[in-house]
């Protein structure tokens, strides 16, 4: 049990020294996606050779949370820590443990070698030839998260003992505001002028809340923080109780989460066995302590009201503010919500300062921001960058540029409520200010990228559909509103579109983003907006010619047999679903259009290229 700042100085440095590490270390990335991708095999191939060699006073294996590297799952970093070098493997099978336990930091062959492309706010020799910078995602993917003695072996809940042993709360908020902080769960609201509203409001309860509900289509970066270092999140929510005045406080969370919520009932426990959560932390006669409470899924319980409504037992519908949760919150009571990456910043600057957290990032928009990189991109996975890095960096020099070298077309930032940014603005800094100008949106960091063969109608169309299926129905223009302008996308893909058709959509969406009750529905029209404002050409092709340029939109697609091409193998009419294709063997065959329903299975399946799609 800590019961002093100087007994977790001691504790620390106790922990630290008898930690001595054998020379080998090897690092397993075991969040969610690695575990799917196949690491359990890999772990129990190296646990297997360690203890058939006897190298269990020589190598240590590490279980961590994901290290970000999902397109070359199953990953794993080997450390040799007398020689001060490491190395970082992905797509490892099984048949490499006893090769990589042999050769240490020395390259094998088999796994791919992975370039790092990040480095540590710490060691700032790294950071020209390095691109990222990890101040969230710093202990993700370095360290077990179910041994707090590993979290604090990284000088976690140092910043815990210095907030209640030597700050008031009125330092505490006056840190977090003069760090420039804001929420990185997609408003980009200042987050120490959220703690100042909550603070200044008297009450006998406040809590503090963690959105948790990560439910952007392509994002997981709440989700790898939970299962990679739960222990930042429970420290900062300890500190902004200790700021506002709160005594309780709650993790709302997805259930779809089972990794995240196991690895974070477990940090809890330990945290609570530690003196870190409870009563009288630290000796300062500050009591706190953290609920987990399940969500189920609703995209739109990501807002703040949506949200408090949902622990309440009500519907998760968003309400009109003010009064805002700072002032009035759950339960009527002053309370702060900010998202899993928002708190994982905070005990940094606690410990750090808040004149070295805004070294980075940009005047308007200090720190790094965490991204989940998707769609048609080489490198997918969780990248974490200064603010300030242009949007050419991240998808051609972190994500190594387009698939099967395909041209760039779009990238979507800020989830299905984002808009769609074009190659006219590649160079564009990564920031609240600059994407919001661009007719986007931060977003709580997802990224989608799309190349020559997307349909950006399509895509508009896509996009409106989730948040249509997610919409709480509560206010008319989100409810009906989307409902129409979803109506008019899908009859733009059918080629029923008119001219008429094109300015009622932009008329619509203007009025449903003027008039909407919250977030969800104010946002809804953005990747209709960006998508006309950028790509209207598109839109008239499909309108005038009743044609989709990027051959996506099923009813405007028509496939013929070219018979110049075509050997009459028959492939195609073997596998035709609804035998519209007809022809002699030998002989060219023919498609009848009046049968064909567009499936596109005899353009797969012709091996000689002769079926084309316009």
């Amino acid at each position: 049990m800590i019961k002093t700042n100087k007994d977790l100085l001691q504790y620390y440095n106790k922990i630290t020294k008898e930690s001595s590490k054998n020379d080998l270390e090897i690092i397993v990335s075991m969040g969610t996606c690695g575990i799917a991708a196949g690491t359990t095999p890999v772990l129990d191939e190296l646990k297997k050779g360690i203890q058939e060699k006897g190298l269990s006073n020589k190598v240590t294996i590490t279980e961590s949370g994901c290290m970000g590297l999902c397109h070359s799952e199953p990953s794993i970093e080997v450390i040799d820590h007398k020689a001060s070098k490491s190395i970082v493997y992905g797509d490892v099978k099984p048949e490499h443990a006893l090769d990589i336990l042999s050769n240490g930091v020395n390259p094998i062959n088999g796994p791919t070698l992975i370039n790092r492309t990040w480095y540590y706010p710490e060691d700032e020799s790294k950071k020209e030839n390095c691109p990222q910078a990890r101040v969230v995602l710093r202990n993700t993917g370095r360290i077990n998260p179910e041994s707090i003695e590993q979290y604090i072996m990284q000088k976690g809940y140092q910043a815990l003992g210095k907030t209640l042993c030597e700050m008031s709360p009125d330092d505490v908020v006056k840190s977090i505001m003069d760090s420039g902080l804001r929420g990185r769960g997609g408003g980009g609201f200042p987050t120490g002028k959220k703690w100042s509203l909550a603070k200044a409001v008297s009450a006998d309860q406040k809590y503090v809340l963690c959105n948790a509900d990560e439910g952007d289509p392509g994002a997981f970066m709440d989700r790898a923080v939970l299962e990679g270092d739960p222990h930042a999140v429970i420290e900062a929510m300890a500190i902004a109780g200790y700021a506002i005045g709160a005594t309780k406080g709650g993790i709302y969370i997805r259930a779809e989460y089972p990794l995240a919520i196991k690895r974070l009932q477990i940090a809890l426990n330990q945290a609570r066995e530690m003196g870190f959560l409870g009563k009288n932390i630290f000796g300062s006669a500050f009591d706190f302590d953290i609920e987990i409470k399940y969500g189920a899924g609703a995209f739109v319980c990501g807002e703040e009201t949506a949200l408090i409504h949902s622990i309440e037992g009500m519907r998760g519908e968003p309400s009109f503010k003010p009064p805002f949760p700072a002032v009035a919150g759950l339960w009527a009571k002053p309370t702060i919500v900010n998202n899993v990456e928002t708190y994982a910043n905070i005990p940094a600057i606690i410990r750090k300062g808040a004149d070295w957290f805004k070294t980075i990032g940009t005047p308007n928009s200090p720190g790094t921001k965490v991204f989940a990189l998707a769609g048609k991109i080489k490198k997918v996975g969780l990248v974490e960058v200064p603010m300030g890095t242009t949007l050419g960096d991240m998808i051609f020099k972190i994500g190594e540029g387009i698939r099967n070298d395909r041209e760039f077309k779009a990238v979507q930032t800020g989830g299905p409520s984002g808009g769609c940014i074009t190659a006219k603005s590649i160079d564009t800094p990564i920031d609240y200010d600059s994407l919001r100008a661009l007719g986007s949106m931060m977003g709580s960091g997802g990224m989608i990228v799309m190349d020559e063969d997307d349909c950006m109608v399509n895509i508009a169309k896509y996009f409106l559909e989730f948040t249509l299926d997610e919409s709480c129905g509560k206010c008319t223009p989100c409810r009906i509103g989307n409902t129409r302008l979803y109506e008019m996308l899908d009859d733009i893909t059918k080629g029923r579109g008119t001219q008429q058709t094109l300015f009622k959509l932009r008329d619509l969406a203007h009025v449903i983003k003027d008039t909407s009750l919250c977030g969800l529905g104010q946002s809804s029209p953005n990747p209709v907006l960006s998508t006309l404002a950028n790509f209207i050409d598109e839109y008239e092709v499909h309108i005038y010619e009743k044609k989709c340029p990027a051959g996506v939109c099923r009813e405007l697609i028509q496939y013929t047999i070219e018979a110049d091409k075509c050997t009459g193998c028959t492939l195609c009419a073997r596998n035709c679903p609804v035998s519209c294709i007809s022809g002699e063997r030998k002989q060219p065959h023919v498609i009848d259009q009046s049968k064909c329903i567009k499936c596109g299975v005899c353009y797969e399946a012709c091996k000689f290229h002769a079926i084309t799609k316009n």
